[in-house]
């Protein structure tokens, strides 16, 4: 049996295993799932389907640890000798100075911890669950390893699990590995028992979301023994670090404790030499003690960060600890996530493909008068071979608002941005028929009534026509002719170069790439199958990115003015990686890449030697990450990590300074 170490337990390597052996080793089955009685029962053993958090520290405790600096300890106690000196004015002075150093800080802290507090959702999904031979909704809480549940579009999946039955699956991994593309699922087993997390293409986890197809799934894993839950144990055991000015101050402290101990005995044995009376000299020397204390420092400390933090709250940061102000003007490096930190983690169309003509897409505008037939017919097939919807009235435009497929709805924007409404689409050309998409195929097909005017998206007239979406490659395989202007061409060696080449050139700047082919029918097919998708005409290609962020490539430059350097950690293909690091300058021709499987194999000085080479790592997991800035900050380096999702909190913890992108990042 294929097992892997996981801390001192060793677990099935799922993904290596066929689905029925899987649900042998769980004792399930398919049709009848568990018994009531055995899912009670394993429940009772490990436990509810629930993440530990560690518990939150209350307002007191948040109140009392701002009493354990070193600073404030000192001024504490100057202010007691003074009182025992019968200074009451001086008392009064450094306990007004420690009250407001520890309430300015307190008010921050606990505003931020609210606010974070605020932004969590805390939804629990509702699952379908076969128990006993039949269909139960339940509670994610509920579920137990061996319950075999049913996973749809639009779904949350509610604990990691093998699957047993696909159909056209897709799930939506980008909080858990960075993946910005939903991540095609299917059944068979997989060789590599050390495949990367993204790469484990039989199984679903938790935290991530299922946006197309269906399937059902045997739960393999729940709480905290799924992947969520071996990243919240990270997160656990990443230890709490002292900032800069935490530091600082710390040492300031101590060394201004040493000295007024070194001037209290120094006085006190000169007086004594001299022949004063103990007590005199002793009143003198504590009195000169306290007063070599700085008791404005922290208050003008405190008060500065605070302006600091109002300041970055203007500009929409939260900032949780007031230390972390001061940690920002520190950092050397900023080790940045792509996913929805650099880029906007939403499909959107930027490149239109025909007959050797290439269109750049942006915003709104119209179509180039010398192939505008062959761009309408592009879009219009992608916007009707597609199962997505925009949702919002007013979003197509931005194809931000869809339900469905990402890049389905990103070819929906595309064609709206023309003027394409799918609604208008679809009320001309009714659907009459599909052949749906599967991962063998990998491809589309529907078919729609045709009358008046769009009779001119077809090659030749017909009443009907079969618009067909998918891979180049797959299309290239099923398609005798390639649409040129109004009339058609045989799809010889020339022809399939040309698009083969305009494919590999559009995929190396980090694109996924669509293409759409059409061929007319005389009638509506009686049975709609494989046999639909011959003969068809090659129309163009749809070329898709995750948009930057506007302001990512200012904030790239600006960091490298500022002397700060920025590389880039993410779970996405090394590919898709380093084309978003070139676009944003943080990568050069010739710059190292280096993937999580190199950094896994190895030891630490290797990695430290080559950390501050790296411009760019690629399919890395959490473990990796925190290996990368832990490498960082034994070279010297100050550290911020920015990210939004899971997957990069525990790295986020092991910062200098850990930057949680937008509500998603919140979250984490």
């Amino acid at each position: 049996m294929n097992t892997a170490n996981r801390g001192e337990e060793k677990i099935p390597v799922w993904h290596t295993m066929e689905s029925a052996q899987v649900l042998a080793r769980l004792e399930s089955d398919v049709e009848r799932g568990l018994t009531g009685e055995e899912a009670a029962r394993r429940l009772a053993e490990v436990g509810p389907n629930e993440l530990r958090a560690k518990k939150r520290r209350g307002a007191l405790r948040m109140l009392a640890g701002q009493f354990r600096e070193t600073m404030v300890l000192l001024l504490v106690g100057a202010s007691a000798v003074s009182y025992l000196v019968g200074d009451v004015k001086d008392t009064v002075v450094i306990l007004a100075i420690v009250v407001l150093n520890v309430v300015l800080s307190f008010v921050q802290e606990y505003r931020a911890e609210r606010a974070v507090e605020a932004l969590k959702r805390m939804a629990v999904p509702a699952v379908k669950v076969v128990r006993g031979g039949e269909h139960h909704m339940l509670e994610a809480p509920q579920l137990v390893p061996g319950d075999v549940v049913f996973l749809e579009a639009g779904g949350a999946v509610p604990a990691d699990a093998r699957l047993v039955e696909v159909a056209n699956l897709k799930v939506e991994e980008a909080a858990l590995t960075g993946e910005s593309l939903p991540v095609e699922k299917a059944e068979p087993p997989l060789d590599d028992p050390s495949c990367p997390l993204g790469d484990r293409h039989n199984m679903v986890h938790r935290g991530t979301t299922v946006t197309y197809g269906r399937a059902t799934a045997v739960i393999v894993a729940t709480g905290m023994q799924t992947e969520l839950g071996r990243i919240a144990r990270l997160l656990a055991e990443v230890p709490k670090e002292e900032t800069i000015l935490e530091r600082r101050m710390d040492q300031l402290g101590k060394r201004l404790a040493v000295l007024a101990l070194g001037l209290v005995g120094l006085i006190f044995l000169l007086g004594l030499l001299r022949g004063f009376e103990v007590s005199e000299m002793l009143l003198t020397a504590i009195t000169l003690a306290v007063a070599a204390v700085p008791e404005g420092l922290p208050a003008v400390v405190t008060i500065a960060l605070a302006l600091g933090a109002r300041r970055m709250a203007q500009r929409n940061a939260l900032i949780r600890r007031l230390p972390a102000v001061e940690t920002l003007g520190s950092v050397t490096i900023i080790c940045s996530d792509k996913t929805g930190t650099l880029t906007q983690n939403r499909m959107r169309v930027e490149v239109l493909e025909v007959a050797g003509d290439r269109l750049e897409v942006s915003g709104q505008g119209d179509l180039p008068e010398a192939h505008a037939s062959l761009y309408r017919t592009l879009l219009v097939g992608g916007a009707l071979c597609n199962d997505a919807e925009i949702q919002r009235e007013g979003e197509a435009e931005t194809g931000k608002e869809g339900l469905g497929d990402p890049t389905e709805v990103a070819l929906l924007g595309a064609a709206a941005r023309f003027g394409f409404s799918k609604e208008e689409l679809e009320e001309r050309l009714p659907r009459t028929a599909e052949v749906p998409f599967s991962s063998e195929r990998k491809r589309m097909l529907t078919v729609h009534r045709v009358s008046g005017r769009d009779a001119l998206l077809l090659p030749h007239p017909a009443p009907f026509a079969a618009f067909c979406k998918g891979a180049v490659d797959s299309l290239l395989e099923v398609s005798e002719s390639v649409l040129d202007g109004e009339r058609t061409e045989p799809l010889d060696g020339s022809w399939r170069e040309r698009i083969e080449g305009a494919n590999a050139e559009l995929s190396s700047r980090g694109c996924r790439v669509l293409a759409v082919a059409v061929k007319g029918l005389p009638q509506a097919p009686e049975k709609a199958g494989e046999q639909l998708e011959r003969d068809l005409c090659f129309v163009g290609m749809l070329a898709m990115t995750d948009p930057l962020r506007p302001e990512a490539a200012e904030a790239v430059d600006r960091a490298r003015a500022a002397g700060i350097r920025t590389l880039m950690i993410t779970g996405d293909h090394p590919l898709t990686a380093k084309a978003i690091a070139g676009q944003l300058g943080m990568y050069r021709e010739g710059d190292e890449v280096l993937t999580g499987r190199q950094v896994q194999s190895m030891s630490e000085a290797e990695l430290q030697a080559r950390v501050e080479e790296v411009s760019v790592y690629a399919r890395v997991s959490p473990e990796h990450k925190l290996r990368i800035v832990g490498a960082l900050q034994s070279r010297g380096q100050i550290a911020a990590v920015t990210g939004d999702g899971v997957n990069d909190a525990p790295a986020l913890k092991k910062a200098d300074i850990g930057v949680a992108m937008g509500k998603v990042g919140t979250d984490v």
